[in-house]
């Protein structure tokens, strides 16, 4: 019998995607390049999304692919022309702060989730090229050139929110790689180690269970963080301790999150959800219980 060919879907082609070199040179030369322009700083974080505990570019993405889909609709309804250029004007002046957001979520991604990126970046760009033509062809007062290039707009946008799609559910980017953590505990207090085995301002991790704990000996107390950074699951306890606004924070090694000691806080991105905190105790004989903070 001959075997049957199996045609290949569009999750096969963006798993292929991900395996491909071909364009990580240029991916490499725009992510250090989205890096160096947008540094640390209070525009990054917002880019980022962490002042509302969220990545920005999502709900942006889903604004503006919002106002390009109705135009279609109208379009198809052969309805109010001011309608559809309010609405193309709308949606193409919001993909600027929106594709300003995903650049600099996809420069610091892992290289897998940036080839996706690249291609959904540039998908969208030619989205964006279609719709913005789309309205210069309105105002001129060639409907029909508009709704055509309108179309296949919304085709390539298409194209491109099956691969944002893909990333965020497929490759999980923009999701929290913590957020887990503290439910893999039985609720109540756990011995954790003796406070003796632990150095004074070097932060060291410990296992209790099956999970791995980010443990901080400072002054008298302990404090304990999940170890799995909530952007990528970096290793929190290899990152370095900072000051900021007076208060002792950890930079993740991988992506430079920045996480307040105390409580977990996101203080910098690209890391928009908390680190998962434990509440601790010392026992009289020294012992260190944890529990997780419900």
């Amino acid at each position: 019998m001959k075997e049957k060919v199996r045609l290949a879907g569009p999750v096969d082609l963006a798993d292929k995607l991900e395996k491909s070199r071909a364009m990580d040179r240029p991916i490499r030369v725009l992510a250090k390049a989205v890096r160096e322009k947008i540094g640390p700083g209070r525009l990054r974080d917002w880019l980022h999304g962490v002042p509302t505990g969220k990545p920005l570019h999502p709900p942006l993405a889903t604004v503006t692919l919002g106002c390009w889909v109705s135009v279609a609709v109208l379009d198809l309804m052969n309805t109010d022309p001011k309608a559809a250029k309010a609405l193309l004007a709308a949606g193409v002046a919001g993909a600027v702060p929106t594709a300003a957001a995903g650049l600099t979520d996809w420069s610091s991604l892992h290289r897998e989730q940036q080839r996706v990126g690249f291609v959904h970046m540039v998908t969208n760009l030619t989205a964006l090229s279609l719709f913005s033509g789309s309205l210069l062809l309105r105002m001129a007062g060639r409907q029909g050139g508009g709704k055509a290039l309108s179309m296949l707009g919304l085709g390539a946008a298409t194209v491109g929110g099956y691969l944002g799609g893909h990333m965020a559910y497929r490759q999980a980017a923009g999701a929290n790689h913590a957020e887990q953590v503290a439910h893999l505990v039985p609720l109540g207090w756990h011995d954790l180690c003796p406070i003796k085995d632990l150095p004074e301002g070097r932060p060291v991790t410990r296992r209790l269970g099956y999970i791995q704990l980010f443990v901080l000996r400072h002054g008298g107390g302990v404090s304990v963080l999940a170890d799995r950074c909530s952007h990528l699951a970096g290793p929190l306890h290899q990152g370095r301790l900072v000051i900021e606004n007076g208060e002792p924070c950890v930079v993740c090694p991988w992506h430079g999150s920045t996480f307040r000691i105390a409580d977990g806080s996101v203080k910098h991105g690209p890391a928009t959800a908390p680190a998962p905190t434990f509440e601790t105790r010392v026992r009289r004989d020294g012992t260190i219980q944890v529990r997780p903070l419900t």
